[in-house]
């Protein structure tokens, strides 16, 4: 390898465990409308972890007004045996398939092809799932992602979008192109820019100088009018402006919280604060990104990314990397148990040859 192509190698396996480790940082509390930013801090200050700088710490024992989430005990520090699968994982693992199957020019229909080949209908949830099932009955892009489907904004697009920008370093127009034919499938207006974002925002991060750099030229890739486009550039205004990463978040959930904690708006807001405020550093990023609350285990899965492809592998801290050991559980046919090293060598040689 030349010293380029290491550089770009060491920054995907810096994305793909960045993905997973946020992934499991916030999935003891996703759950949004009950675990609030409030909460979780709560529960940080309970269990001695704040600064957090490391997995969610298990409950006391007796503790009541803290539910995680029922796999908690395989995601909290010092439990941790090889990572949780999950979803947002999981379709980072089946984009992989998609382009080792069908290259860079791969349909639409064939995205929906591999969900029926290769995922469990009950392991897809939202618009995910309503796309399954109008699959299944025989419906055809763009039918899949409008026929009863009140999901068509929420983020589900947005978690599939990481693999279009790994393989298209420093290119995040074609990342957004190709987040974009994935995500139709099933998603529609801001749910179809989310993951055009997400996937400019990873292509972005190999090149640009820092995140503020990477989020404005993602900006660039979606709608400038959309109310996607809007709320991040209102959330990098604040931050510019030298608002706290407390009152960020604030004034951003009194203008889309509403939405509910699953529409990819709020958590873009979430995820480029995050980024912002995490300021390049690996650990903070997903920290604060998890402490934003919301989709919690979603946007610490694309910060992470993001942050894990601005550090590389080399700047990711080792209780983050040791205790996934190096493996994934996953629901994608042919792929549990696959090692990440194996995953981000099999990424890199779409990029590298």
């Amino acid at each position: 390898m030349t010293p380029h192509s290491t550089h770009t190698a060491d920054r995907i396996l810096g994305g793909w465990l960045g993905r997973i480790a946020g992934n499991m940082l916030g999935k003891p509390v996703e759950r949004g409308d009950y675990w609030t930013r409030a909460r979780i801090d709560r529960y940080l200050r309970l269990t001695g972890a704040l600064p957090l700088t490391d997995y969610l710490p298990e409950p006391p024992s007796a503790t009541t007004g803290f539910e995680l989430r029922p796999e908690w005990q395989h995601c909290v520090r010092g439990r941790i045996s090889g990572s949780c699968r999950d979803d947002d994982v999981d379709y980072a693992i089946l984009g992989l398939h998609l382009l080792e199957t069908h290259g860079f020019a791969f349909t639409t229909e064939e995205v929906g092809e591999l969900w029926l080949l290769r995922l469990p209908y009950l392991q897809t949830f939202t618009a995910e799932r309503v796309t399954y099932r109008n699959l299944a009955n025989g419906l055809r892009p763009p039918l899949t992602a409008t026929y009863e489907n009140p999901y068509q904004e929420w983020i589900g697009a947005l978690i599939r979008a990481d693999i279009f920008g790994w393989t298209n370093p420093g290119d995040p127009h074609r990342a957004a192109a190709l987040a974009r034919r994935d995500a139709v499938l099933s998603h529609t207006g801001n749910g179809v820019y989310g993951a055009m974002w997400a996937a400019a925002l990873i292509a972005a991060a190999f090149t640009a100088s820092g995140p503020r750099a990477a989020l404005e030229a993602a900006l660039e890739r979606v709608p400038a009018s959309s109310r996607l486009a809007r709320t991040v550039r209102h959330t990098l205004a604040l931050h510019a402006a030298g608002a706290a990463w407390e009152d960020t978040l604030t004034a951003m959930d009194e203008e889309t919280g509403r939405l509910g904690w699953i529409h990819v708006v709020p958590n873009a807001a979430v995820i480029t604060a995050g980024l912002l405020y995490g300021d390049g550093d690996f650990t903070r990023t997903i920290a604060l990104t998890v402490r934003g609350g919301l989709d919690t285990d979603s946007n610490g899965a694309t910060a992470g990314s993001v942050a894990g492809v601005l550090s590389g592998a080399a700047g990711i801290g080792r209780q983050w990397t040791e205790p996934l050991e190096d493996t994934v559980r996953s629901a994608v046919f042919g792929f549990d148990g696959v090692r990440i090293t194996e995953l981000a060598h099999r990424t890199a040689r779409l990029v590298l040859g």
